[in-house]
């Protein structure tokens, strides 16, 4: 079966510095459940699958979300070290779709509503762009580790939001097609879009303190929607 818009989740069942955090509680239930259940609730996907090596997450998956097709990694790409993009070409190869989105159980608070737009505005602008990948905006004063400015003039001392914006890619959301993937080895292509993600909804959980500050901003962000 073929589908239109593919949304896959790679987690692996260990994890370096964040000890287990891909099924770990996450403001009441595992932190993988939060970033699925905004893919399931976008009506831009067709289907979303976990890629994993974790009897855990299998587990989990199948009971929580019997939606959700579940793929086993293979053996030889267990590694922590194994590029993403063979991860993502063996998913591909797994299933086929027109258009894959990739994003992580690391960024529970992205929304429903980011996702769908995201699609929707890459979709209307494909094939003049080939690819997209979210980002932040930044406008502040950077140097490099010579003390080199990068994006301003030490001399005109221009306010930071007259700055010229600078992008960071924050690893939120990647689209891109079979054909891009394995022509190029890489999930961002030779014109790739920028989408830029809401601050609040960019959190990453790549250590510790960004686990503590995703949670805090979760159950901040849900009080407030429930008062």
């Amino acid at each position: 079966m073929s589908y239109k818009v593919v949304a896959v989740v790679p987690m692996r069942h260990s994890s370096e510095r964040v000890k287990g955090k891909n099924y770990r509680d996450f403001a009441g239930k595992p932190l993988f459940h939060h970033i699925i259940e905004s893919l399931l609730e976008s009506d831009r996907v067709d289907k979303v699958i976990i890629d994993t090596d974790s009897p855990t997450i299998m587990e989990q998956a199948s009971s929580h979300f019997p939606e959700v097709m579940l793929l086993e990694r293979p053996e030889h790409l267990r590694d922590g070290a194994i590029p993403m993009n063979n991860v993502l070409l063996n998913i591909c190869n797994s299933v086929e779709s027109e258009f894959y989105l990739q994003t992580h159980s690391t960024n529970p608070l992205l929304s429903a509503d980011t996702i769908s737009k995201g699609i929707d505005w890459f979709l209307k602008n494909y094939p003049i762009y080939d690819s997209m990948f979210g980002v932040n905006k930044f406008q502040v004063r950077l140097w490099d580790q010579l003390s080199r400015a990068i994006n301003h003039n030490p001399a005109i001392l221009l306010r930071t939001q007259d700055l010229p914006p600078i992008y960071m890619e924050n690893s939120c959301m990647y689209m891109f097609t079979k054909e891009m993937l394995v022509r190029k080895n890489n999930r961002i292509g030779d014109r790739p879009l920028m989408y830029e993600i809401p601050d609040l909804e960019a959190q990453d959980i790549d250590v510790e303190l960004n686990f503590k500050v995703a949670e805090f901003l979760y159950k901040e962000t849900k009080n407030k929607v429930n008062i």
